[in-house]
């Protein structure tokens, strides 16, 4: 049930002489590494630092928009179903987690010209001499911003509406982009309309509101308090425009259903079927009726809102509480939870019946799983974060191939001593945030990430997640 962040100070600022409630976004660009440092194995001695490899990105970048964000959404946009080439401009919203209740605000942002570039997963051939075929290759900021379109660093530029409470979690309509619930601390489910803040920065260019911003006063379209509890759980459908659920830490859920644009019909009458706090909750892809949930009492079950309050299904899938969980938008027969005691599980529900549905179960993490979730555009990849301050993301499609390991090694002509207790299926770890909260693939811009920590965000793009897209015919 790791969820909270208590008392929360202002996230660290790398910029001086920053105000007090502003925002601030900057490069990550430490130099390489002398070795490879393995989290949970390894012990930094005396004097020792961590640095990350930017050849192992083809973007990373920190920002924070000022207190410690526990959830955010990344916005649908109008600017492409799948964007490859830099730069990129992304649209999110965020919820504060603010000292005092009446500090917080819900943020809408906007990040343009993230300029990057594509890393080679192999070395450059050499030249007799030894040196590079390809003199001009090489993997600093300048190159990046040559390739990338642009010498100028991202720009943050950022709206906030004041929220009652600090926000435990906060989700966008897939649909409708501007409309977002969020659940309050105070136990208020809330709805709000941001389509004003967004077409303002839509509207915007680079060069206006760099991350400052007063806080504006907004009243939600609706707000729920018929939960007798405050909660973390909350689901748009993805096949029902306005179609919401909403879980909270007494174990009831309710189902809201749109009746206009702006009013919904909530169901007073409560899904109850989970003995505890349920934590998320996830809408079937591809079944208009049916949603998934997880819950502290170590049970994952299935809903179809047809059949009554009570779960069609219902699995003890971990030994402790249940935090997360996430539906497979390619492959709706996948279903991953993460659990208090750092393991994660997939499940083939095709299976359910015949009594043992995992398929597969890893242990790599030893402190809570914090977030999890498929890519939109791999059926076979997922993304982890955990409590030990990792971002692990995973390809189940990979097995361990001692013929390949043993190539790589002699193209590189390097010693690659990978541990050998590693899961082949780990194929990427990120380090470098602290206490990581949540974590979004970009559903149009294939192999990035976002995730938010208790010292603010990263924007990541791991060089080798490859994405079996389309070619470009000309």
């Amino acid at each position: 049930m790791a969820r909270s962040i208590k008392n929360p100070k202002k996230a660290k600022r790398k910029n001086k002489g920053l105000k007090k409630g502003e925002a601030s976004s900057s490069n990550s660009a430490p130099s390489a590494p002398t070795k490879v440092w393995q989290p949970g194995v390894d012990k930094l001695e005396e004097g020792e630092e961590l640095q990350c490899d930017p050849s192992a990105y083809n973007y990373l970048h920190a920002f924070h928009i000022g207190w410690p964000c526990l959830s955010f959404d990344i916005l649908h946009d109008s600017l492409g179903l799948v964007r490859t080439e830099f730069p990129h401009t992304v649209y999110c919203v965020a919820g504060t987690q603010a000292e005092k209740s009446s500090w917080n605000s819900i943020g809408i942002f906007k990040i343009s010209n993230i300029s990057g570039k594509r890393r080679e997963l192999l070395p450059t051939k050499k030249n007799i001499d030894g040196s590079d075929m390809d003199s001009d290759s090489s993997d600093s900021d300048e190159d990046d911003e040559q390739e990338g379109g642009g010498n100028m660093a991202p720009v943050l530029q950022l709206r906030k509406v004041s929220h009652e409470g600090c926000v435990n979690r906060v989700r966008a309509m897939p649909q409708n982009a501007h409309i977002c619930a969020s659940w309050a601390d105070t136990g208020l489910v809330q709805l709000w309309d941001f389509s004003s803040h967004l077409n303002a920065l839509v509207g915007s260019d680079a060069e206006t509101n760099h991350g400052e911003s007063t806080v504006s006063n907004q009243s939600p379209l609706v707000k729920f308090g018929g939960h007798k509890d405050e909660g973390y759980a909350i689901d748009w459908s993805p096949l029902v425009p306005g179609r919401l659920v909403s879980g909270d830490c007494k174990n009831c859920i309710h189902l809201w259903e749109p009746a206009s644009d702006s009013t919904w019909n909530i169901d007073s009458n409560p899904f109850v079927g989970h003995t505890a706090s349920v934590e998320d909750l996830q809408w079937s892809p591809t079944e208009p009726y049916v949603f998934a949930s997880c819950s502290v009492d170590g049970h994952v079950a299935i809903w179809d809102i047809r059949s009554g309050k009570s779960p069609a299904v219902s699995m003890k899938a971990h030994k402790a509480d249940v935090n997360v969980l996430t539906w497979n938008r390619l492959a709706s027969c996948m279903l991953a939870s993460g659990c208090d005691d750092g393991t994660f599980s997939i499940r083939d529900l095709r299976l359910v019946k015949e009594g043992d549905s995992v398929v597969a179960h890893f242990e790599y993490h030893k402190h809570p799983i914090t977030s999890i979730e498929w890519s939109p555009h791999e059926a076979s990849t997922l993304a982890v974060s955990s409590s030990d301050n990792q971002l692990t993301i995973w390809d189940l499609s990979l097995e361990r191939d001692e013929e390949e390991e043993a190539e790589f090694k002699a193209m590189t002509k390097e010693q690659v001593n990978a541990p050998t207790d590693l899961p082949p299926q780990l194929l990427f770890v990120h380090q470098g945030q602290k206490d990581l909260k949540e974590l979004h693939w970009h559903s149009q811009i294939p192999g990035m990430l976002i995730s938010t920590a208790a010292d603010g965000f990263n924007i990541l793009m791991p060089s080798n997640i490859e994405t079996a897209l389309p070619p470009n015919n000309p």
